[in-house]
């Protein structure tokens, strides 16, 4: 669970990215947070996981601005901390606080092979100042998101109502399954419960999470795609697995045993991606 300074610290985030609302998704554990203020939400008895890190998606190339992105964080009190030896570097922006483990990260989309000619990785960019991380199938995530309101009457400290975007969780769930297979143990495990706990966040409206797949992100898929997004039922969530039971013993406070969390991602997979199979 988030402390009141992660909360704090993310409304800050939001107000930083204020100008490129239309531009920029909230993605990673803040979208799984987030998912809950959503009018399809239904009320759940369990806190959402929680996560430092703020993921943001932000499209290769944004709309011309008289501001930067870099520009707005370093007024709101975020700091660069610099990581590896890319050029341009991975950065994490730190609140200056030393209270708090939150940072915020920036992604974009990976087009391409990951390697330049001279053999270099080409995981990073510059936009609007800032360093951004170049993952695959993160073009999934800016797609059609969804809009949520956060404000003070549901516990984020922004001055006044925010409108913030988030993946659609068709796109969300997919995205998870495409990159399960790079992720080491315990992200999988993590992105298991994810996938879990949003089907049961909109467990009441699987329907329209359907119909998002069908009409937004199905079309946009390669064949070879489309067959692994098939399949994930069967790979993932036909028997209880290792990845299951480290996803159980990690829902801490939640008794879910590997079963039901087979059960629940079994069902929703076929409830929002059997009209492709």
């Amino acid at each position: 669970m988030e402390t009141n300074s992660e909360v704090t610290y993310f409304a800050r985030l939001v107000e930083a990215l204020e100008p490129w609302v239309n531009q920029v998704v909230i993605i990673g554990g803040w979208a799984h947070r987030l998912y809950r203020a959503h009018p399809l939400a239904q009320t759940l008895d369990y806190e959402p996981l929680g996560t430092f890190d703020a993921d943001v998606a932000v499209p290769s190339q944004l709309l011309p601005s008289a501001e930067r992105i870099h520009d707005r964080l370093l007024d709101k009190g975020f700091k660069e901390d610099l990581k590896g030896d890319t050029q341009p570097p991975v950065v994490h922006y730190l609140v200056e606080a030393g209270d708090s483990g939150f940072y915020a990260e920036f992604l974009t989309p990976l087009v391409g092979s990951e390697l330049k000619r001279e053999g270099k990785r080409d995981i990073t960019a510059r936009i609007s100042g800032i360093s951004a991380q170049k993952l695959r199938y993160l073009e999934l995530l800016l797609e059609s998101p969804w809009e949520v309101f956060i404000s003070p009457a549901i516990g984020y400290p922004t001055p006044s109502v925010r409108r913030v975007h988030v993946p659609n969780p068709a796109a969300f769930l997919v995205q998870k399954i495409l990159i399960h297979e790079k992720r080491d143990h315990a992200k999988r495990a993590k992105d298991i419960l994810y996938i879990h706990d949003t089907i049961e966040t909109f467990g009441g409206n699987l329907a329209a999470i359907h119909d998002q797949w069908q009409s937004t992100v199905r079309p946009t898929l390669h064949e070879n795609l489309l067959r692994q997004i098939n399949c994930a039922g069967d790979k993932y969530f036909l028997a209880v697995n290792d990845t299951l039971r480290e996803s159980a013993r990690i829902a801490t406070g939640r008794n879910l045993t590997p079963e039901m969390i087979r059960e629940v991602c079994w069902y929703g997979w076929r409830q929002i991606f059997a009209a492709s199979r």
